[in-house]
């Protein structure tokens, strides 16, 4: 997709009614520190548009990015690291799971994890959460450059693994740098606007 415009159209916090809108919706969950951020701005083809961070946990709102005035990349707040009250985190988690239940323009998430290790905890818990609520995740497999070459299906075998992934299920590993997996994100998400 050629990115014509890219617009923050709505930041959503924890007391924020979430938008109905009319255009399909792509959803970005991942913790705090996965490169959630730069996945974003490879795929839209901006530098520094979605806010990235050396302190994890930036993203404590969802945000929707109206692309091209054809469909929404909605960025929800990331898990894990952050350091705030358990109380907060709770509200973030509910935040999620009202998006999850009332979009009615979601068309796929997209579940990042570091390719460099074993899906954590926090990972797995919200893999199983997503496809409990009926959705088949994508994993997007992030910082693919700081592997070598011949590592790269070694660790997709042990994600897949971890996170009891079928084998229909789809892993995309993913460099910021390079941009090596930006246009099979691309072609995922046309099928499914098409």
């Amino acid at each position: 997709m050629v990115i014509k415009s890219v617009n923050l159209e709505t930041v959503c916090g924890i007391t924020s009614k979430l938008p109905q809108t009319s255009m399909p919706e792509f959803a970005f969950s991942g913790k705090s520190n996965v490169g959630k951020s730069s996945l974003i701005n490879a795929l839209m083809n901006r530098k520094s548009y979605a806010r990235t961070s050396a302190q994890p946990g930036k993203t404590q709102t969802i945000n929707y990015y109206n692309i091209n005035e054809q469909l929404y990349f909605v960025d929800l707040p990331g898990y894990g690291y952050a350091k705030v009250p358990d109380k907060i985190k709770e509200k973030w988690g509910n935040m999620i799971e009202n998006y999850l239940l009332s979009s009615k323009q979601l068309r796929l998430i997209f579940l990042l994890v570091d390719i460099r290790h074993e899906p954590s905890k926090n990972d797995i818990m919200m893999y199983d959460w997503i496809v409990h609520f009926g959705f088949k995740p994508v994993v997007i497999a992030t910082k693919m450059d700081k592997l070598k070459k011949s590592q790269v299906q070694k660790q997709v075998k042990i994600i897949r693994e971890c996170l009891g992934m079928a084998k229909e299920s789809v892993v995309v590993p993913f460099s910021a740098v390079t941009k090596q997996g930006r246009d099979e994100l691309w072609e995922l998400m046309d099928a499914m606007i098409e």
